[in-house]
């Protein structure tokens, strides 16, 4: 079991915490053996908020990964293509169960001093 700790826009972590966006998508994939996002959301809030499961990491062309998730994407296609405009490949986590905390965290309580731009294996 390993978790990576990801820095999430607050419109996107919203959609995650009440099942509107099912997939998290990034230009670079993470090792195989993660199974779950912690889940920090970005300023105004720069709290840790909650955590999902990772169920599966979809790794195709830009047009392909669309095609998967475009009804749980949580974001438009307008969004979708500014995001990886230039790139071929596209990386989607399907999300599962989510776990929003009761009391926000700091990064600090994770041992982070700063917010990563990618992702940090917690």
């Amino acid at each position: 079991m390993c978790k990576m700790l990801l820095s999430i826009k607050p419109q996107h972590v919203e959609n995650i915490l009440n099942g509107k966006k099912k997939f998290e998508f990034r230009k670079v994939r993470c090792r195989s053996d993660v199974d779950k996002i912690i889940i920090y959301a970005t300023h105004p809030i720069m709290k840790v908020v909650g955590e999902v499961d990772i169920l599966e990491i979809i790794e195709d062309d830009i047009n392909k990964v669309w095609e998967i998730t475009s009804v749980y994407a949580g974001i438009s296609r307008q969004l979708y293509d500014e995001y990886y405009h230039g790139k071929y490949q596209a990386v989607a986590y399907r999300l599962g169960k989510v776990k929003k905390y009761k009391r926000p965290l700091q990064l600090s309580d994770f041992g982070i001093k700063f917010a990563p731009q990618s992702f940090v294996y917690i």
